[in-house]
């Protein structure tokens, strides 16, 4: 086996102590202030913007490099209705014959529930995320993906910081299943569908469920 090509990787910011600990103080405030929306309005979002935060997430460690990751930026008004139409038909199976009680039971304290997601139409974004489970080379061969659903999702929470720096809200949104995802997008059944996620400001006035998130102490073990 040839021996892979290696290069200097870019310099790592250079930060006295304090100065990074300030920089991760900034950051954690800058995430805590993330929320996820449900009202969006249909002000349009630039294609530059969301193609420069999918490059970014396009950075993210995959096993073996093999970047096993496919997003697709929807604008379309026909494309989201069709998506909207499919999601909720299978929102409507799945909270009137399949939803756990358990789970029901979760989602009460959110407001979140039913099978109307006008969102899918009035965001003016939808990315539809894609886990490959095989990948192709240049020269036709099929390449097996390795740690997929891991590097897709690392990827995906790159999109979403990515997102919220520029300014703009999100929901991540999981019909299940989502097949319907490849038929209306064109996309082979290799490609499974990860997440659907929505994108775009937020209405005037938005309101969002009063919620906590859990103490570093509850979330971290230090040894």
């Amino acid at each position: 086996m040839a021996k892979p090509q290696s290069m200097n990787p870019p310099p790592l910011r250079q930060f006295t102590p304090a100065a990074a600990l300030k920089a991760a103080e900034e950051f954690r405030q800058f995430m805590h202030e993330r929320r996820t929306v449900r009202d969006f309005s249909s002000r349009p979002v630039p294609v530059e913007l969301i193609q420069q935060c999918i490059h970014a997430a396009g950075s993210a460690p995959s096993g073996a490099n093999l970047q096993p990751w496919h997003f697709v930026a929807v604008s379309d008004a026909a494309k989201k209705n069709q998506i909207r139409a499919a999601a909720e038909e299978e929102e409507r199976e799945f909270y009137e014959r399949r939803a756990p009680p358990e789970w029901l039971e979760a989602l009460a304290p959110l407001g979140v529930h039913g099978s109307d997601k006008p969102f899918l139409e009035t965001a003016p974004c939808l990315i539809a995320i894609f886990r490959k489970t095989i990948d192709h080379l240049p020269d036709g061969r099929a390449v097996k993906q390795y740690y997929s659903a891991e590097s897709v999702g690392i990827a995906t929470g790159i999109l979403i910081a990515a997102l919220h720096h520029c300014g703009l809200a999100t929901l991540t949104h999981t019909p299940s299943p989502m097949a319907f995802l490849n038929e209306i997008l064109d996309r082979p059944r290799h490609e499974r569908p990860f997440l659907l996620l929505v994108v775009g400001y937020p209405i005037d006035n938005v309101q969002v469920p009063a919620i906590s998130r859990k103490s570093l102490a509850e979330i971290m073990t230090h040894v």
